[in-house]
């Protein structure tokens, strides 16, 4: 069955030569073309492809605000930014939208369809020149020290953490730790102050995406 692409740049000779390029794998197949972001979100709800390339300086909705859209409605939705940008500014942006590739205007075409094969099959697919911006951020954020679970709270602030995400009680958690009900609400009462958090259903939500809890059984 051929992977269902639509193309969303607003220069039609972009749309068209991407389209003769990519159906010329019998593999692929460019199910619609769409001009402005608004466009590129509409028609994929109405025909849900596999792939949507995105350029992102798209008039009506920028590229990045139609990827957020659209990875919302639907996670199984790939979307591949193609952009002339390698500023790491709309890089992260793209990614934290939600695109599971990013290339730019002047890769090869082949590298397209490499991109395309690789996020049908769930993986992410970045430029070479991308993944050096991407990792360069990395680095510097790690040398900033940017708050985490494991930089921010304490071993006996995380095992509370973790019990409280976990479900137990607070008389549960101190008897597991061998310590008073009091220090427990204490304990938490920290843990919050710390992260800006006011609920353990947020203390549950942030626990899972540091790795401290799976809620698995």
């Amino acid at each position: 069955m051929a992977v269902r692409i639509l193309i969303a740049d607003d220069h039609k000779i972009v749309r068209e030569g991407l389209r003769a390029l990519i159906e010329k794998n019998e593999k692929m197949e460019v199910v619609a073309e769409a001009e402005t972001g608004l466009d590129a979100v509409r028609l994929t709800r109405k025909l849900q492809p596999d792939v949507v390339i995105m350029d992102l300086g798209m008039p009506q909705m920028n590229g990045i605000e139609a990827t957020r859209e659209i990875t919302a409605g639907n996670q199984k939705i790939k979307v591949i930014a193609l952009s002339m940008h390698s500023d790491k500014r709309f890089v992260l942006q793209m990614l934290k939208a939600g695109a599971s590739g990013y290339l730019l205007k002047d890769s090869a075409f082949e590298e397209l369809i490499t991109a395309i094969k690789t996020v049908t099959s769930n993986q992410s697919y970045l430029s070479p020149k991308i993944t050096d911006v991407v990792l360069k951020e990395y680095l510097q954020t790690v040398s900033r020290g940017d708050a985490s679970a494991f930089s921010v709270l304490t071993h006996r602030e995380r095992e509370v953490l973790q019990m409280l995400a976990e479900g137990k009680s607070t008389k549960e958690i101190a008897a597991s730790l061998n310590v008073s009900v009091k220090t427990v609400e204490t304990h938490r009462q920290q843990i919050m102050d710390k992260l800006k958090i006011r609920s353990v259903a947020e203390l549950t939500k942030y626990a899972i995406r540091e790795g401290l809890t799976s809620l698995e059984p």
